[in-house]
């Protein structure tokens, strides 16, 4: 393998680099000699505490060397060598660290520090090409280390300038280079993309549909990583997962216990497998954030009077057990629930436990999410069924975008066959399979082995720092009788027992303690009056941001700042959040999230609440919308804006009719795979939202907010669902009161007429 050494410098601490003494004559003459002759990069640290911030911030180091004597040496070092160590081998426990000195005997050097160091170096002892050839060595030798085994393998056969006369056409970037538009992009990603842009024709790298080679070993590593017994790599995203998962343990007429709270992929494995779906109805407080289900939904008495009751189900099937139980964890706005409480209650009367972790793939690696995912060690529960976890591993770790991972950890008395289930994962997979996103979850996974505690850890610290300033923020207004966002959080921390208020608590102890974070009914910050004890917490790094106008009793005030208005104005000014509710707004604080990110987000903020404050005209806050809708916006102050359209959802009641719709669960005419197959005999009919009572709509509808099906394909929109109705022509007027507020509805189509816009469904023909 090329190693490119330059690319990776060497950190050499020490005061004597402008010495005029022969120590620093010879550290002078090691850093040339490493430059000019081994042709690495020195990276020169004056302090032990200056060094401490160049490890901390950059993971492109390839070597350590530390001058042991600084403090002998200048009067100014505060901080001691062994922390700088410290702070070393917590953060990279393979890293060479050398330890240069020349007044420390051997026999005085301390054996922890021994334990933790590669090798001693004597400034005078041997000769500055001696010692440059031992770093040089150490350097190599941990840049071949940090590949892991598929992209380490990936690599070699890039760099081994092979002539190729097999797919993909391009070989290896040669054919972009006949066109100017093929050139450009040649141009734009670099060689190395299109070098490791493969074919299933290069034997070296293994198969991934036959898990074997180094992709299969990859797949391996990355179920030992995860806590899996079995491990599989996705390369077109959870939503795949989910169908290899489902595809792999329903057949026709199976019963499935799904979470209504669920990717729509979920719903499309109903269609797929042409299974009878029960359903579990997840709570939503007063904001409209969506909580944990009733943990006595998952009670085996619960789950038989459902299958008892339901209508579709022919009454010889209702004897036969349910195959799959499929649960959202964590939530969109960050509910994790205490999965070994759930597995104790679903092993009763579920064959297969399905937990969709999009979201979450961090939890294993950081001990705040104990007991709280998929693949928790749970050595209290001998019995519990096969669990299946689908993870987006691009989401939140460092995936490339789709790269997914399957994770498998066999039940206590049952075994899930790797070859059965990969006859489902054929189907859904590519013969043709990108290697840069297999060396991708490949990297993710030994990244996550290298050091995810610490990058867990450090991402857990900045998200509750943020929290906290955001929090101080609100207070130092509020004792102005002043405004400003807050966070949905607790308001009170029991600090080994003294009540705090959260921004008074300090990071490291919300950082490493589990309980300020998980809900009781008791401490009831977050609205669910009747939430079990140490069912559920909330993702310290799911950041869910509150707007003024919403109380968490649901009462509404005469003013308030929907949020839709907010991150409309955020992203005009290049800020993206993840998901907009009416009255709150979702970020994700990530390994890839910095301190500036966050400093731009909170000067965002302040710049909003000022324009606000000042009732500044939509022409300079939202210029896009005053273009687009000149009739209805120009002349009108932001303030007026966001209390025009805060008063017409406290007018009409938008968020009540929102919570009675998600209450109901529709009466099933037919499966959703029916449902579908009425779509493919073309035996269906767009209708008009007016029309559509007692229509069965042949696909789900999913309103956005908050994201989850608020009528299944083969469900009847009858008087039982009238709530539903309701909430769809509440939102359809609203749109034509407030033109360029239109949200996304998945399975709604608009037309327009004499000015207005009309909500349509596709319906089964009549």
């Amino acid at each position: 393998m090329k190693i490119t050494k330059h690319t990776w410098p060497i950190l050499i601490v020490s005061a004597q680099f402008e010495a005029s003494n022969d120590e620093g004559i010879r550290l002078r003459e090691l850093e040339e000699e490493l430059i000019t002759e081994q042709e690495c990069t020195v990276h020169p640290s004056y302090s032990y505490e200056d060094a401490i911030e160049v490890f901390m911030s950059r993971a492109d180091l390839g070597a350590v060397v530390i001058d042991w004597d600084i403090q002998e040496e200048t009067a100014e070092e505060k901080t001691g060598p062994e922390k700088l160590l410290d702070e070393i081998r917590k953060r990279n426990k393979t890293i060479p660290v050398l330890l240069l000195t020349e007044r420390l005997a051997i026999e005085n050097i301390p054996t922890r520090v021994l334990a933790k160091i590669n090798e001693c170096l004597w400034k005078t002892a041997d000769t500055s090409e001696f010692l440059a050839g031992r770093i040089e060595t150490l350097l190599v030798e941990y840049l071949h280390s940090v590949y892991p085994d598929f992209f380490g393998e990936m690599v070699r056969y890039a760099e081994a300038y092979k002539y190729a006369w097999h797919t993909p056409g391009h070989m290896g970037g040669e054919g972009f280079l006949k066109s100017p538009a093929g050139v450009a992009m040649h141009k734009f990603y670099g060689e190395n993309v299109f070098r490791s842009d493969l074919s299933i024709s290069v034997p070296e790298l293994g198969s991934l549909l036959d898990h074997d080679g180094v992709v299969g070993d990859a797949e391996k590593n990355s179920a030992r990583v995860f806590g899996a017994d079995q491990t599989y790599y996705v390369l077109n995203g959870t939503s795949n997962v989910n169908q290899i998962i489902w595809r792999s343990q329903l057949v026709r007429d199976d019963i499935a216990f799904v979470d209504r709270n669920c990717h729509k992929s979920l719903n499309y494995a109903m269609v797929i497998t042409d299974a009878y779906p029960i359903y579990m109805v997840p709570r939503r407080n007063k904001r409209g954030i969506i909580g944990p289900c009733r943990l006595s939904e998952f009670s085996e008495k619960t789950i038989k009077q459902k299958v008892k009751e339901n209508k579709l189900i022919p009454e010889k099937l209702k004897k036969q057990g349910v195959k799959m139980s499929a649960l959202t964890n964590s939530t969109y706005d960050g509910v994790c629930y205490n999965v070994i409480n759930i597995k104790k209650q679903l092993q009763k009367s579920v064959e297969n436990l399905h937990f969709d972790e999009a979201w979450y793939a961090y939890a294993r690696f950081h001990p705040m999410y104990k007991d709280h995912f998929g693949m928790a060690d749970d050595d209290l529960n001998q019995n519990h069924p096969p669990i299946f976890c689908s993870q987006s591993t691009h989401k939140l770790l460092t995936a490339f975008s789709q790269a997914s991972m399957l994770h498998v950890r066999n039940g206590s008395h049952v075994e899930i066959d790797p070859d059965e289930l990969n006859e489902s994962y054929m189907m859904h997979g590519s013969t043709s399979p990108q290697y840069s996103m297999i060396a991708s979850l490949d990297v993710a996974t030994k990244m996550m082995d290298d050091n995810g505690d610490v990058m867990m850890s450090d991402t857990i610290f900045e998200a509750v720092n943020l929290r906290k300033k955001v929090a101080n923020i609100a207070r130092e207004m509020r004792q102005k009788n002043d405004w400003f966002f807050e966070m949905w959080q607790p308001a009170k921390v029991d600090q080994d027992g003294a009540i705090k208020n959260f921004e008074d608590v300090p990071t490291d102890y919300l950082c490493t303690h589990q309980h300020p974070w998980v809900f009781s009914a008791e401490n009831n910050w977050h609205g669910f009056d009747d939430i079990e004890e140490n069912y559920a917490m909330l993702d310290p790094i799911k950041l869910t941001f509150t707007t003024p106008g919403l109380h968490e009793d649901g009462s509404m005030d005469d003013e308030g700042i929907p949020a839709a208005i907010v991150t409309n104005y955020l992203i005009n000014h290049g800020i993206v959040c993840e998901k907009t509710d009416y009255y709150s707004f979702l970020m994700l604080n990530s390994m890839g999230t910095t301190k500036a990110k966050q400093g731009g987000l909170l000067a965002g903020l302040l710049k909003f609440k000022e324009l606000y404050d000042a009732n500044a005209p939509l022409n300079k806050v939202q210029p896009d919308l005053v273009e687009a809708y000149p009739e209805a916006y120009d002349g009108v102050g932001i303030r007026d804006h966001c209390n025009d359209i805060h008063r017409y959802y406290k007018q009409h009641k938008l968020l009540k009719k929102m919570q009675d719709a998600f209450q109901v669960i529709p009466d099933q005419a037919m499966k959703p795979s029916e449902a579908y197959h009425e779509v493919v005999r073309k035996n269906v009919e767009y209708v008009e939202l007016k029309d559509m009572k007692d229509r069965i709509p042949a696909v789900m509808v999913v309103p956005y907010p908050p994201g989850i099906p608020v009528i299944m394909g083969g469900e009847v929109l009858n008087e039982d669902a009238a709530a539903i109705f309701d909430y769809l022509e509440a939102r359809q007027d609203f749109e034509n009161v407030f033109p360029g507020y239109e949200s996304d509805i998945h399975g709604v189509e608009r037309i327009e007429k004499d000015g207005k816009k009309y909500f349509k469904t596709m319906c089964v023909k009549k």
